[in-house]
Parts: C-alpha cells; sequence; structure tokens
C-alpha cells in the first residue's frame, strides 16, 4: 500500500488560544512494501504523522493518500474501511486487552468488521502462528499470560484484521534486549512474508539503521532529512545538531578511524564491525 504525504500540516486545538502547529510541509512517498523508520525526538511529530495515515487525525492542510483513500483537509469522511487496511501497534498495546479469553480479544477486530465467527477463529489460529505463541493459548484468559506474551497476543489481534499496512509506535517499548530483538525480528519476518508497508516510530538508532529500507528523520514538525539508513547516518554531524545519536556500531568504526586514521564503511551489525575488524588484523599480519 502507498501512502503520499502532500503539504501536511496539523494544528491542534485549531483557532483556539491553545492552538499549536504540530506539523507543517511534510511531503514524503513511502512505496508500497517499504520498511520505513522514523526517528525524532520527542515532540517532533512522530506519532503525530504516523495517527494521520489510518484518519486518527485529519490534516488542518493539505491531503493524504493512503492506497486508494485519499484524505482531504477539513472533509468528511467514513474511514472505517481504512483503519481495517492500516494497523496501528501502539506502545504497550498489551494495555488493549479486554477479553476474557485470547481468542475473543483476537477476534474482536475481525468480526466487528463483518467476518463471521468461524473465519475469525481461523484467523487467531493463524496469526498465533505468526507471534510464535501455540494454539493451546487460545482458551486462556490474556491477563493470566507473561506480559511478553501479552504484548504478542495484542499484535495478533491488529494482524488478525490482515492489514496493508502495519505502523508500530514504539512496539518495543519496556522490552529488555532479548525481548525486543525477538519482536523486531518477527515483524521484520512479517513484512517480508505478507509484503507490508510496515511504518515503525523508534527512539532506537539500531533498530531503524538494522531493520528499516528507509529513514526520515523528524524535527520540530516537519522532515528534516530523509533517505536509506546509509545516507541518514554517515551524516553524524546532522543528527547531532537535532539532539540524535548514530548506532552504537557507527560510533565505534568512527572512533576506531580517527584512532588509527583508516577509513571504515559504514556498519550497522556487531558482526559487521567485527568482519571488519578481522579484516584489519589481517592486513596487519600480510605485513608483517
Amino acid at each position: 500500500m502507498q501512502i503520499i504525504f502532500q503539504d501536511v500540516e496539523h494544528l491542534y486545538n485549531r483557532n483556539t488560544p491553545f492552538e499549536k502547529r504540530a506539523l507543517y510541509n511534510v511531503n514524503l512517498n513511502i512505496p508500497s512494501g517499504t520498511f520505513l523508520a522514523v526517528i525524532g525526538h520527542t515532540g517532533s511529530g512522530k506519532s503525530t504523522l504516523i495517527q494521520h495515515i489510518n484518519g486518527l487525525l485529519k490534516p488542518t492542510n493539505g491531503k493524504i493518500s493512503i492506497g486508494d483513500t485519499i484524505i482531504n483537509a477539513n472533509q468528511k469522511q467514513n474511514l472505517k474501511s481504512l483503519r481495517k487496511k492500516v494497523g496501528i501497534v501502539f506502545q504497550y498495546p498489551e494495555h488493549q486487552l479486554f477479553e476474557e479469553t485470547v481468542e475473543k480479544d483476537i477476534c474482536f477486530g475481525p468480526m466487528n468488521f463483518g467476518v463471521i465467527e468461524n473465519d475469525a477463529k481461523k484467523r487467531a489460529r493463524e496469526v498465533l502462528q505468526l507471534v510464535g505463541l501455540p494454539e493451546s493459548v487460545l482458551g486462556k484468559s490474556p491477563f493470566d499470560l507473561s506480559g511478553g506474551q501479552m504484548r504478542r497476543v495484542a499484535i495478533a489481534g491488529v494482524l488478525a484484521m490482515e492489514p496493508e499496512a502495519l505502523i508500530l509506535d514504539e512496539p518495543t517499548a519496556g522490552l529488555d534486549p532479548k525481548g525486543r530483538k525477538e519482536i523486531m525480528d518477527m515483524f521484520k519476518n512479517m513484512h517480508v512474508k505478507s509484503k507490508l508497508t510496515t511504518i515503525l516510530v523508534t527512539h532506537s538508532m539500531e533498530d531503524a539503521a538494522y531493520y528499516a529500507d528507509y529513514i526520515v528523520v523528524m524535527h520540530k514538525g516537519t522532515v528534516y532529512m530523509d533517505g536509506s539508513p546509509l545516507e541518514i547516518f554517515e551524516q553524524p554531524e546532522k543528527l547531532t545538531k537535532v539532539g540524535l545519536d548514530v548506532p552504537e556500531s557507527v560510533q565505534f568504526m568512527r572512533t576506531l578511524s580517527d584512532q588509527i586514521n583508516k577509513p571504515f564503511p559504514t556498519v550497522f551489525t556487531l558482526d559487521a564491525v567485527t568482519d571488519e575488524i578481522v579484516k584489519l588484523f589481517k592486513k596487519g599480519d600480510q605485513k608483517e
């Protein structure tokens, strides 16, 4: 699902003494199948941006195209069908659980959009496999599960809607490094398998660099930078100006480069860093 922002502006509390401009001059073209990361400090406009993609917020000016749906400023529209196509996983999605069993919770969304009960139950079993949970949890209360399992159930409920685009708003908040990697690997696998358009809002430079195809840097309500992970993180000075860092792997290689006065390629994973250091030692051995 392709998503296009054209001259989008959003004002909170418009025409009141509390009016605040949250977005302005936002122009983005997100091709179908892209894994996009949106980064920026708190207050940069990240959350406001993504809430426009399924109509939770509407632009004050400009327009947004989401697949075949166009959202124009100040135009009343029925966006129920759009919200079926665009799923959002908020921070701490487990707080959205409310049904008495896991199965009922996962089935709630599809049935609310007219899917018959048997088909909804079939979807529940299928998405449980996607999020790495056994079918044995279907009859359990979601509140009897571990925190990590509850999060996976909540994510399964979003996936059961069979969205074409998936928005992830800090989906790993509160997880330890192992749990964060497991969840992000799961999203990446689903992105590839289901050919989703995936939009990740994150404070983690590592996740943005490793998982995304494209990155948008938001600052004070507008797009400050955009490009591939390589294009973004090869400009650390620009990121520093808006209070952002580069991934630890990039910073390490830059520090090493300064220490030994040798350029290195920009790399984003521990394995890639290791490979570069091994190459360095091998060259040293050959000179000896």
